[in-house]
């Protein structure tokens, strides 16, 4: 009962919301890059806010179902097929055993996310099942999927609540260029006022040097006051470190813990997203906004995604309606 993993596309892993509370330990966090795509994928299955997902980058996996159960998928679209023919991204999917799960290409975005309503029977590792592929922890083995890989299912689960609709019509990363909202610091202060108005007025490009540690930028030199050294500290989902050769590197989901690189903002948590989907030779700009615009931004998002479960969960009166008149029939017949 589980999948079995024919392709394991370019990057496959297993991930959720992170390992968190090791990092003064040395263990970075990891979790999925794209944290909105994430949550929403597990909301169509009414899942578990935190439930384990597969992360894919670029190239999606090649999925042989061995048992029936419902999928969604999120993410950048990656046009995917079962058995050949298309699905939906967005939408709850009925698997059924010996399908065959695959994707033709990014039109959209680079990452993508398949939820399953059966659950991922991955072992929780240090509160989390996320895939640290550096420390080999976590998620299948400690390492990205690969061909021939199977992995389990935790429960039975082929079924949903009463829904209205079972697709949310979302494509958010057909842009090539996009602006990132950050908080400006915590080593701000480390680069000329010159330099501070290059990061915030420049165009940068991504390049080909982006992974889930982070996002190499190519664009115009950010001055320093003296150097960009600094005695190492912690590094947030987002830093923006500038090192000695003045170009913006954005530290992602398996960041180094420390770093010694002093760093000119944060981008903020609810544009994140907007970054992870990006793709070589796309654009990028930055805007400084405050913490308090940063909070609201993220209440204004998890009202959004509050106002997605309505859209798709509700009790339905006609079916709460036949349900009684089954138990009246069933009483009458008793009688």
């Amino acid at each position: 009962m589980g999948v079995r993993v024919l392709k394991g596309g370019m990057l496959t892993t297993v991930q959720d919301l992170g390992r968190t509370g090791y990092q003064s330990q040395g263990f970075g966090v990891s979790g999925v890059m794209d944290v909105r795509s994430f949550k929403i994928a597990n909301l169509l299955l009414d899942n578990p806010e935190n439930e384990a997902v597969l992360e894919f980058t670029l190239m999606g996996p090649t999925l042989e179902f061995t048992s029936e159960t419902i999928i969604a998928i999120t993410g950048g679209d990656f046009q995917p097929q079962v058995n050949g023919k298309p699905i939906k991204n967005y939408t709850a999917v009925y698997i059924h055993r010996g399908d065959i799960l695959s994707f033709r290409g990014a039109r959209t975005g680079s990452r993508g996310y398949i939820a399953f309503s059966s659950y991922l029977d991955i072992p929780v590792v240090m509160g989390s099942r996320s895939t640290n592929i550096k420390c080999s922890i976590g998620g299948y083995k400690g390492r990205r999927l690969m061909d021939g890989d199977y992995v389990g299912f935790r429960i039975k689960r082929r079924y949903l609540p009463y829904y209205l609709s079972r697709t949310l019509d979302l494509d958010e990363f057909d842009q090539d260029e996009v602006t990132l909202r950050v908080i400006m610091g915590p080593q701000d202060k480390s680069f000329t006022t010159a330099g501070r108005k290059t990061f915030l007025e420049s165009e940068y490009t991504v390049t080909s040097e982006f992974d889930r540690m982070g996002c190499r930028l190519e664009g115009p030199f950010i001055a320093y006051k003296t150097t960009s050294d600094i005695i190492s500290d912690g590094i947030a989902f987002g830093s923006v470190q500038v090192p000695s050769h003045g170009k913006p590197i954005i530290l992602l989901s398996d960041r180094q813990t420390t770093g010694g690189y002093a760093k000119i903002a944060t981008v903020i948590s609810v544009d994140i997203p907007k970054l992870v989907q990006r793709k070589t030779d796309h654009k990028v700009r930055f805007q400084a906004v405050t913490v308090e615009e940063a909070q609201q931004l993220m209440q204004d998002e998890l009202h959004e995604l509050q106002e997605f479960r309505k859209q798709i969960y509700q009790p339905c009166k006609e079916v709460l309606d036949c349900r009684l008149v089954a138990k009246r029939l069933t009483k009458l017949f008793q009688d």
